[in-house]
């Protein structure tokens, strides 16, 4: 059984920007085939953690403001299933790390990120968890979270836009849509065997239409 191109009622596919790195991925595991029983397992177990990521935000500058504006009424992000928020990294999905991570920080990032269970994914918002942003040159800033965990979605912005942060986290569901989870990312292997190619979230077509 074949993985099919993931469909998110709020996008069609084709506005998308990056859906090479998608295809990529889908090219890799149909690679090993499986058959028709596990594959629709897949795509209802797939469905089910793409519309309920729980979120371990780890915020520490003003990117955060925005991840909390997103979460108000005015973007409502829990019409995406995003709305569940933990603060323990045992009952989260994902870190959404967003601010400026120094280097005194950066072990307790990294503890965080190991204590959650597999699948667990990593979102870096804004210049500073990118790339250390404005303070890279700073003798006490880490300049990218991804020197020390892996990064699946990137969203750029100083801050990123709540638009921006919404289609981040759709293109990280459209990237749980297509993992295989029987024998994939339920079980504990090395990240460089597994599909995971960061998406990195340049112009998005959210609220486009408002600038119009």
């Amino acid at each position: 059984m074949e993985i099919n191109r993931p469909k998110i009622k709020s996008i069609p596919y084709e506005e998308f920007k990056d859906n090479e790195t998608l295809e990529a991925m889908i090219a890799e595991i149909n690679k090993e085939r499986t058959n028709v029983v596990l594959g629709k397992l897949d795509d209802l177990i797939n469905w089910g953690r793409s519309n309920s990521l729980w979120s371990l935000t780890f915020a520490t500058s003003c990117c955060g403001i925005e991840f909390m504006s997103v979460g108000a009424a005015r973007y409502d992000f829990a019409r995406f299933g995003f709305e569940v928020t933990r603060n323990s990294p045992r009952q989260a999905d994902l870190i959404m790390c967003a601010g400026t991570i120094t280097h005194k920080m950066a072990p307790v990032l990294k503890r965080l990120y190991d204590q959650m269970a597999e699948p667990k994914y990593v979102v870096a918002v804004g210049g500073c968890a990118i790339s250390g942003g404005p303070f890279k040159d700073s003798y006490h800033v880490l300049n990218g979270i991804d020197k020390i965990i892996p990064v699946d979605v990137y969203i750029p912005g100083c801050p990123p836009r709540p638009e921006a942060i919404l289609y981040g986290m759709m293109q990280l569901q459209r990237k749980v849509k297509v993992e295989k989870f029987f024998g994939g990312k339920n079980r504990h292997q090395e990240r460089k065997h597994l599909p995971s190619e960061p998406i990195i979230v340049t112009n998005h077509p959210i609220g486009d239409e408002k600038k119009q």
